[in-house]
């Protein structure tokens, strides 16, 4: 049902990490940087003057995340590149771009941006405004540790010295009186001295001031351990990051990405019973139950037999009890009944000496507030070999007025008609997994090629392309589309010539294969030669194809006197002598 697009009951948020190292190369140090060749200002809208991308930014496919440029090997130049060169500088010609950029399908919020320096490495200006930002945040944190400590100490000292006149002075860290001799012992007193200085703090009792100095003792003493973790945070803030070898910068975006529920996402129940959403309807044509309640989410009733699953069912046959036993309280706590009656009624649910000796513990009061928790449902659980019977569920079906099958009828939301059959319609807890369409949906027009076999990559991460298995090429053969099979065996596979040649084929406007040479076929040449077996491919020449030629019509002309020849000897059979016959014979 729509309902729980609108309601985003099966809305997630999931945070991709992206991150990119700046190297120093054997050609020069890459450099991340908003001055990146042939790049429009358009595209580099959201990155700041160090070349990163703002916190906050919505950003899709394509987008550039941080800026960086990589130092190409020198090349000869042409004129017309030197001109170039000379007309527009250097900077552009020895570089190029090698940005991190947000990856196919995704489209999200930039939450986060972390930088990475290697000690000695100069800061610039997004890195240091990271680090005055986590500087301020450790330091906030930190008074407010040494705020919680010194609340603490106040209060433990008053439980014990309140009103108590102070035997001595209480001198701050300067020598200045914060609270003078006699002075009694209260809250106002005891906030304005300093953490540092509440050793100062001493009564005429000594058995209580045993217990302050205990007390002060302790506080100070988390006092210098939070002052140590504060100071090594911002060392370590201001001295650099741990580096791999060969990197001097690593940046890492961290991009929240939205999913609503879509058709093809996975979802399950806790049985196993697991599927693909397979249609979104609006509320108002989703079923309905004779109340109008529509229905929120419909299983295929395949799902069941031969699945062993049983427990989908019991599930929801329970949930609906529960349901009804809770709108059943609801309706006892609208109508102002009494809580004895409620504590009746509860007690015929459970029956059960503990849940009864609960309930009759406490008083009407507190027992009203209980139960306004079971308004959606009494809770209960049916352990696996000691579980609800059926006689159980059918007693609690008419506790809460419902049909003892847990089966209703429903009306179709489109028609308005009846269904055939009564409908199971329950409760069940049902989850969203990891499996979702939009992170698995895939589309390659030309792509990578692997080095060797030069056929497309597989997969979504290589941009891969669908692989043509052994029984699709049946599939194929068994229609005779031996056309289609050849195309995708050669020009959409591993034939390089006929691949660039297709290219030609379109810009002229020829709908014609021009296939070459598959290199599988020369991997499986290569392969053999390794066996020690020599394959060499024959090129005909002209001269050659004359031969054949000739050839061919030189066999034709005999096959032909052949003939004749037969003919003529059926036609007059020669008459020779009976000895001579039997000599071949006995030959």
């Amino acid at each position: 049902s729509q309902r729980l697009m609108h309601e985003d009951t099966f809305t997630s948020v999931h945070i991709d990490v992206l991150d990119t190292v700046a190297r120093d190369t054997k050609l020069g140090k890459e450099e991340i940087t908003r001055d990146i060749p042939n790049v429009s200002e358009e595209a580099l809208k959201n990155l700041d003057e160090s070349g990163i991308i703002a916190v906050g930014t919505s950003v899709s496919s394509k987008d550039i995340l941080v800026g960086k440029v990589t130092p190409k090997g020198e090349t000869q130049l042409n004129p017309e590149e030197k001109l170039l060169r000379a007309i527009f500088g250097e900077k552009a010609g020895d570089v190029r771009d090698t940005s991190l950029r947000v990856p196919q399908g995704v489209d999200g919020v930039v939450t986060d941006v972390v930088v990475f320096n290697r000690e000695g490495v100069e800061r610039d200006e997004r890195t240091r405004q990271i680090e005055q930002e986590l500087l301020a945040r450790y330091e906030n944190d930190h008074y407010d540790e040494i705020r919680i400590v010194h609340s603490n100490l106040v209060n433990r000292i008053l439980s014990v010295a309140e009103k108590k006149p102070l035997a001595a002075d209480v001198l701050s860290v300067q020598g200045e009186v914060l609270a003078s001799k006699g002075t009694k012992i209260t809250d106002e007193i005891l906030q304005q001295i300093p953490l540092n200085s509440t050793d100062g703090i001493q009564v005429t009792d000594n058995k209580i001031n045993l217990k302050v100095g205990t007390f002060v003792r302790n506080a100070l003493q988390q006092m210098y351990l939070l002052e140590n973790v504060y100071q090594d945070r911002c060392e370590k803030v201001s001295k650099g990051d741990d580096l791999p070898p060969g990197v001097i910068r690593m940046i890492k975006v961290y991009i929240a990405i939205k999913r609503k529920l879509s058709v093809g996402d996975k979802m399950a129940g806790r049985h196993g019973n697991k599927g693909v959403v397979s249609i979104i309807q609006p509320v108002e044509n989703m079923p309905y139950m004779d109340d109008g309640t529509p229905v929120d989410i419909v299983l295929n009733p395949l799902g069941v037999p031969s699945r062993m699953n049983v427990g989908q069912v019991l599930e929801t046959h329970l949930g609906r009890v529960a349901n009804g036993l809770g709108k059943k309280i609801e309706a006892f706590l609208q109508q102002n009944s009494p809580a004895a009656q409620i504590r009746e009624f509860l007690n015929n649910v459970y029956q059960c000496e503990v849940a009864k000796k609960h309930f009759d513990s406490m008083d009407d009061q507190t027992f009203l507030e209980f139960v306004q928790k079971y308004k959606p449902g009494i809770h209960m659980a049916t352990p696996v070999f000691d579980g609800a019977k059926e006689t159980d569920i059918h007693r609690m079906a008419e506790m809460s007025g419902l049909s003892k099958s847990g089966q209703v009828w429903l009306y179709d939301g489109m028609t308005g008609e009846r269904f055939s059959q009564k409908v199971t319609v329950g409760y069940a807890y049902i989850m969203k997994l990891h499996h979702l369409v939009d992170e698995k949906i895939h589309a390659r027009s030309i792509g990578p090629y692997s080095l060797v076999t030069q056929q497309p990559l597989g997969g979504k991460a290589q941009f891969g392309g669908q692989r043509f298995g052994e029984m699709e090429v049946w599939a194929l053969e068994a229609y005779g589309a031996a056309y289609t099979l050849q195309e995708l065996l050669t020009v959409k596979s591993d034939d390089v010539l006929g691949r660039n040649k297709i290219y030609e084929s379109i810009v002229k406007g020829r709908h014609q294969l021009d296939t070459g040479l598959p290199e599988s076929f020369k991997v499986l040449i290569s392969e053999l030669k390794s066996l020690c077996l020599n394959i060499e491919l024959l090129q005909k020449s002209e001269e050659d194809e004359d031969i054949l030629e000739e050839i061919e019509e030189i066999s034709e002309t005999e096959d032909i006197s052949e003939d004749s020849v037969q003919q003529a000897e059926t036609a007059a059979p020669p008459e020779e002598p009976a000895e001579e016959i039997e000599e071949e014979v006995t030959a």
